[in-house]
């Protein structure tokens, strides 16, 4: 999978993309990282890439003319080397506060391309005209400000690589994360079997892989319930396991299930 990322500080990325599973990724040809800074699509003396809004106010506004340039020029480079997500548009996604919020379901969607522009916004933001004629989407990590779009751009790299078969050491590790089915991780331990007087519960050293799964599955319900029942909504949940999260808030551990999908 390839990514091109275009941004005004393309050494943002050397220290994130060159560590632990990216480096491993990139190094064994699963993902691909392309850095384009935006300053080279520019074509004044002091390549200059934003300017003052229309109608004032405060801040700086990204030019439109060198965002459609880079995304252009990716687009004819994409083309030539015959790369087959040409058989469909090539999604632009600009990381921006407006955009819909990066969710685990989001990543999945992304893991599907084969190549992806990123566009790094920054400053007070983009001309409109490039939301309106450029981007094929727009994505957010979260309710909160941040100076640009390359520490979004980072996470949503990380998020979608995770997913390119291959990259994780084990096949089996991506859907046991959090998030990954909709439900928060279940309880992790490793040896000692015990540590200060505190003990690994008995049924993850029982060897029985039945009580272990229903064990971990009840634990993500459980620790969901408590941190972050919202999700249950949208998970599908057996009867057995409506009626498990009921007895639990019944006890005082969180409020009873939402209503969602049955199985």
């Amino acid at each position: 999978m390839r990514f091109h990322i275009v941004t005004l500080f393309p050494d943002a990325f050397r220290g994130p993309l060159d560590v632990s599973i990216l480096k491993r990724a990139r190094e064994r040809g699963l993902v691909d990282v392309r850095l384009y800074q935006l300053r080279d699509y520019t074509h004044d003396r002091h390549h200059v890439t934003d300017d003052a809004p229309f109608g004032g106010g405060p801040g700086m506004v990204l030019k439109p003319e060198p965002l459609f340039e880079a995304v252009e020029g990716i687009r004819r480079s994409v083309r030539a080397e015959g790369r087959p997500s040409l058989e469909g548009p090539l999604p632009v996604v600009l990381l921006d506060p407006q955009g819909r919020l990066l969710t685990q379901a989001v990543a999945r969607e992304m893991a599907s391309h084969e190549e992806i522009v990123l566009v790094c916004g920054h400053y007070e933001g983009v001309d409109e005209r490039v939301r309106e004629r450029l981007v094929t989407d727009e994505i957010s990590i979260g309710d909160y400000v941040l100076t640009g779009g390359e520490l979004p751009a980072m996470v949503l790299v990380e998020a979608v690589a995770r997913l390119v078969p291959g990259v994780l050491g084990s096949e089996d590790s991506a859907p046991h994360d959090s998030h990954a089915q909709g439900l928060l991780q279940y309880p992790q331990y490793t040896r000692p079997a015990t540590f200060q007087g505190w003990s690994v519960p008995e049924v993850l050293l029982s060897g029985d892989h039945k009580q272990i799964d229903l064990w971990r599955r009840r634990q993500s319900l459980l620790r969901t319930l408590r941190r972050r029942p919202d999700l249950l909504a949208a998970t599908d949940l057996t009867a057995a396991e409506r009626a498990f999260l009921k007895s639990r808030a019944a006890a005082g551990e969180g409020q009873p299930p939402p209503v969602g999908n049955v199985e």
